[in-house]
């Protein structure tokens, strides 16, 4: 992966709806040229997929948590049960203090405490720890 493929990705994070014409430009190549940098960066996987990013907050969905969860065992082969919970935005396998780390956007803290409930119901989990964002300075995606 070159610079030209660096700035391509960085154009498309912040608007993949720009026309291959668009990103040519910006980086000095053909529309022609910058598809088919494009195609190649999907079929390599370092392009993954394009979506689009939404103010969860405006959605009603406020409250943002982290939740760390502790496993009697490997939570490792959880990934399918906590996918199910809808609100669970991300799921990581971590070292450190628990087991698995979650990124969890509720309406509210109700909802909240829902969710943890239906996480304890994930086989092997024992106990969580959850900390609620008061406010986000700001997220980014890193090129």
């Amino acid at each position: 992966m070159d610079d030209i493929d660096r700035m391509l990705i960085g154009r498309l994070q912040e608007d993949a709806t720009q026309s291959y014409a668009e990103l040519g430009k910006a980086v000095g190549l053909s529309g022609g040229a910058a598809h088919e940098r494009v195609r190649k960066l999907r079929e390599r996987g370092v392009i993954r997929r394009t979506t689009i990013e939404v103010d969860q907050a405006a959605l009603g969905r406020a409250v943002t948590a982290y939740v760390l969860v502790d496993g009697g065992a490997w939570m490792g082969g959880s990934a399918d049960a906590l996918a199910a919970i809808r609100e669970v935005e991300e799921a990581h396998v971590i070292a450190g203090p628990a087991s698995v780390l979650l990124k969890v956007r509720t309406t509210g803290t109700k909802e909240l405490q829902d969710v943890l409930r239906r996480i304890f119901e994930v086989d092997g989990v024992t106990g969580t720890q959850t900390v609620v964002v008061l406010e986000t300075f700001f997220e980014r995606a890193l090129e």
